[in-house]
């Protein structure tokens, strides 16, 4: 059953309360923005200025993309090669924004806004509503919560650096790969997907000791192409073998 708008109605079965979704959206927005003090932290302990730190979460803001910059500007890399590799993880956000534009719908006035939120936990949470009104809600409480408290503990991390000293002794570094990690791995549902996660992981390990930093990232992506050519190439070969058989 559907509306004259062609949108699903709120009070289908499998609906969701409000304040349930409310829930939801807060702990992933509050759990993942309490990292950016990790990223303030090691931004700001790999030279880059307070203004730079910050304007990096208030401009950017996917903080996949903004570790993997400072982390290689850290390790000596090419300004250059490090922002290509930040621009293709955040490529990502890109196929995201085409399935949210979908299932949002929002007003054209408010899409370039909501843009700026596009990222990894929004779109977790608000693909996991049964209805366009809990996504709206998930994705609009997820990205506020998430926005004010990244760029909030940015700059007390910023601030803090010099203070906490080492950022590799205390483990900041890792924190926000390690988030990506663990909102990456429930989305790995098939053969295929795993694939490419895993050799995305072999390639850009086993590139980091003999490539510039910043070009393992760029070489990651070569993962998906190559799984997808043999996992073709096998299928081709299953049909061939099954047309020989009927004949």
């Amino acid at each position: 059953m559907r509306t004259r708008a062609g949108r699903e109605p709120d009070t289908e079965a499998g609906s969701k309360p409000d304040s349930a979704v409310v829930r939801d959206a807060l702990g992933v927005g509050i759990a993942v923005g309490l990292s950016g003090f990790a990223f303030g932290v090691t931004s700001a302990g790999g030279g880059l200025t307070l203004l730079q730190t910050c304007a990096l979460s208030l401009l950017v803001f996917t903080g996949a993309s903004q570790f993997a910059l400072v982390g290689a500007l850290a390790a000596g890399g090419n300004p250059l090669t490090a922002a290509a590799g930040a621009f293709f993880l955040g490529v990502r956000n890109t196929f995201y924004g085409l399935r949210l534009s979908q299932l949002l719908a929002l007003p054209r006035a408010v899409r370039p806004f909501a843009a700026q939120w596009v990222i990894d936990e929004t779109t977790a949470v608000t693909l996991a509503q049964p209805t366009r009104r809990a996504a709206r809600i998930g994705f609009t409480v997820t990205g506020l919560t998430l926005y004010v408290l990244w760029n909030l503990t940015t700059l007390l991390g910023a601030l803090g650096a010099k203070a906490i000293g080492d950022t590799e002794a205390w483990g900041l570094d890792a924190a926000g790969p390690a988030v990506f990690l663990a909102l990456l791995a429930p989305m790995l549902t098939t053969t295929t997907e795993r694939a490419v996660a895993a050799l995305a992981v072999l390639l850009g390990l086993g590139l980091l000791p003999v490539l510039p930093a910043g070009v393992p990232v760029l070489a990651a992506a070569l993962a998906a192409p190559i799984v997808l050519y043999v996992e073709g190439r096998r299928q081709g070969g299953t049909r061939n073998d099954a047309q020989e058989e009927d004949r």
